[in-house]
């Protein structure tokens, strides 16, 4: 057999070894996501298996079988109002009245994000934030589980998650505030971070004392996320003075409000640092005073938004001047 020959036949039996090898490879290839954004920084890099908080973010989709709609009732003085009954409540989804099948007024535990701003603006009030955090810890239940994340010009997973209200409040000692405010990335970065929370009521709380001038996510992009995720977001906007000097002071408690509203839960602004705590504990105490109502829909079809309305009924003897806040719509999942 010549040389020729020789190689001939070497190419003819290799070459299923690499038509086999170049299918595995194509097997892995992914398409790059169009949406993404590159250079993260390295602490706010997913684990292993999670997507890119620079990646457009997943959508909650709620399973049609059962929804549940946590539901904060205040009177005209804005307490707490803890002694309705299922019959007080009226529920509808699309316009059409559900029935409401699971109801709940008993508090139950939380997985907790707190977001604190530690930008330079926040230099001589950081000691008074502590003193506000530690006052929503009083409120709290002890088997709530908590997620710290401080915000200056990215946000920093500091601890979490944790049930050690301890170990959050030592770590908080080593922060130095520094830098601008990057709280639409903190709020994304939360968002992500519960959604292993171990309970299925998840909240978040921003303390800040102004707007946004460092994340690369938009106040759209924000909102768009949070409105298809199952959390609530509460805040306490410190604004000291109305004469704010740049765009996004001013804009703060908007965006803070818009950012709340969304999801059901509520902005308290302080016009005082000596507030702050007082605010913080009114919060804890309102996330654990929730009615939670349970239906399962009558509309079948998924895959898309369902808008959500909570009445209290007059002839039940509630006074008309009961607010009530809740999330207004979910996003269903495939069947």
């Amino acid at each position: 057999m010549s040389l020729r020959h020789f190689l001939l036949c070497c190419l003819t039996m290799l070459f299923p070894l690499f038509a086999q090898a170049q299918s595995a490879d194509d097997v892995h290839i992914v398409p790059r996501n169009p949406d993404t954004k590159i250079n993260a920084p390295p602490e706010m890099q997913p684990a292993t298996g999670a997507s890119s908080l620079y990646a457009r973010m997943r959508p909650f989709r709620v399973k049609v079988d059962l929804v549940l709609v946590p539901v904060t009732v205040f009177d005209a003085m804005q307490h707490p109002v803890t002694e309705l009954s299922k019959q007080d409540f009226a529920l509808f989804e699309d316009q059409k009245r559900q029935q409401i099948q699971y109801f709940s007024a008993e508090a139950e535990p939380v997985s907790i994000a707190l977001l604190i701003d530690v930008s330079k603006s926040m230099t001589d009030k950081i000691d008074t934030e502590k003193a506000a955090i530690l006052e929503f810890f009083k409120n709290a239940d002890p088997q709530d589980e908590y997620f710290g994340i401080t915000f200056s010009s990215r946000p920093r997973l500091l601890v979490g998650p944790t049930q050690s209200v301890d170990d959050l409040q030592t770590k908080l000692t080593t922060v130095e505030p520094a830098g601008p405010t990057a709280m639409l990335d903190a709020v994304n970065l939360a968002e992500r971070e519960l959604r292993a929370g171990r309970y299925k009521r998840r909240a978040i709380l921003i303390i800040s004392d102004g707007g946004d001038n460092a994340s690369r996510y938009s106040l759209k992009e924000t909102k768009k996320s949070i409105q298809e995720s199952d959390v609530q977001i509460y805040a306490i906007g410190l604004f000291e003075t109305f004469f704010f000097n740049t765009l996004e002071e001013r804009l703060g408690k908007k965006w803070l409000s818009e950012i709340t509203d969304a999801t059901g839960g509520r902005t308290i602004t302080v016009d005082s640092r000596t507030k702050l705590p007082q605010a913080a504990a009114e919060i804890s105490r309102e996330i654990r005073n929730q009615y939670i109502l349970g239906y399962h829909p009558s509309n079948k079809v998924p895959n898309r938004w369902r808008k959500i309305k909570v009445q209290l009924v007059a002839s039940a003897g509630v006074e008309h001047s009961l607010r009530t806040y809740y999330k207004k719509g979910y996003l269903t999942s495939e069947q």
